[in-house]
């Protein structure tokens, strides 16, 4: 049984590894291409297949980590009791939420002054720990209940969202309504509300339920069966159009095309066919490596047991590589700390960047470059298990 259960853990570590690089690479994508801060990668007028995916692929990260954490709180919960875990999570919460603001938004934009705060999704990460934290002493059932009810029911806000003219102010933006919503709060300091918490609670909730099925000896058996029933709900609600995702799919030039909007859907909030789309084949896949242990599972595993640690450390690598790259084009800092408060994410120019090939490149760059110093962290936490702050990183 002790096994079973190590390799259950591996599993999720392997697969949050994955989903860790494969984020990677929408982060390099943002600083290097060439049309990343001029034009929407999924916009079918202006895109190509190749850009698209780039960016479709990572539309997993998010989803796939956040229901993660929620099982993984799950485990946590077998060796840890209710009043001990409320505790955690909540200071976890309040701490990540911290990093959000204070590391996060400056490895962003390199800006001292902090002129711009992003809420993305560490933010989300912490405040859904925050509130699981709160509602941890509900009933197992009622407590994923609920957080079905979220996931399944939030997409009705979508309605009154839809209608002209409608703002719903800062707190409405911030549970719900948010598309980056730009709140100024102070002279040249501002807010973006880039995520939204409430279904993403709601996801992390589902994550903590589906937590159970990973002691079960049949899991690989549920796991496919879940993942399969996700992807025909996603088929059937998608082809609709009647509800799931506040943009409706169309028929475009092509019949490929066409496949693309289907599967265009919405993120920010992620809608319910987002979730259903994301989580659906995460499932089948973590059916697939269950239990699975060689080379390359041993890569991913790293990757996934430091997320936090290897986040932070991307994120500023891949800043300090594209300040690099601006300076080496000639500019100065004088040159990218003179842009205006609508351009939070210093040294980088609009329009200029390179093709699709060389962001890859980098790309794979930055996870080897990473991998040593994950492996290091990671061995020193699994020897310093008596230190209590390496459970926040």
């Amino acid at each position: 049984m002790e096994s079973l259960k190590r390799n259950r853990v591996e599993s999720i570590d392997v697969l949050r590894g994955l989903v860790m690089i494969i984020m990677a690479l929408d982060h390099v994508r943002d600083y290097f291409h060439i049309g990343a801060n001029t034009g929407d990668p999924l916009d079918l007028n202006t895109t190509t297949p190749f850009l698209f995916f780039t960016r479709w692929i990572t539309h997993f990260c998010a989803p796939v980590f956040v229901f993660l954490s929620g099982a993984s709180i799950y485990l946590q919960s077998l060796r840890k009791t209710k009043k001990e875990l409320s505790l955690f999570l909540i200071k976890r919460g309040l701490w990540l939420m911290f990093v959000e603001v204070a590391i996060v938004t400056f490895g962003w934009s390199f800006d001292f002054q902090y002129h711009t705060l992003f809420l993305q999704v560490i933010w989300a990460i912490g405040i859904s720990m925050f509130i699981l934290g709160l509602l941890i002493h509900l009933p197992f059932k009622v407590f994923v209940l609920l957080g079905a009810l979220i996931v399944l029911l939030h997409n009705v806000l979508d309605f009154p969202e839809a209608v002209p003219g409608y703002k719903g102010g800062f707190f409405l933006d911030l549970i719900h309504s948010a598309r980056f919503a730009f709140y100024p709060y102070i002279t040249n300091h501002a807010i973006i509300i880039a995520y939204p918490f409430l279904p993403w609670t709601g996801l992390m909730i589902m994550g903590y339920g589906f937590g159970k099925i990973m002691e079960l000896p049949d899991r690989k058996k549920r796991l496919n069966r879940m993942g399969i029933a996700l992807i025909i709900l996603f088929v059937l609600l998608r082809f609709s159009n009647l509800y799931g995702d506040p943009l409706d799919w169309n028929v475009q030039r092509n019949a490929f095309y066409t496949f693309l909007s289907f599967i265009n859907v919405h993120k920010y909030p992620p809608s319910l066919l987002y979730m259903c789309i994301t989580i659906g084949p995460a499932l089948l896949f973590l059916s697939f490596i269950d239990q699975i242990k060689n080379k390359v599972t041993d890569v991913l595993k790293i990757y996934g047991r430091v997320a936090m640690f290897y986040y932070l450390l991307h994120l500023y690598l891949i800043h300090v590589l594209c300040m690099i790259d601006y300076l080496i084009r000639g500019n100065n800092l004088l040159d990218a700390y003179s842009k205006p408060l609508t351009t939070p994410f210093y040294f980088l120019t609009a329009g200029v960047g390179y093709n699709l090939p060389v962001v890859y490149a980098i790309w794979l760059f930055v996870i080897l470059l990473l991998y040593p110093l994950c492996k290091w962290y990671d061995r020193y936490k699994t020897n310093h298990k008596e230190k209590w702050w390496l459970n926040y990183l």
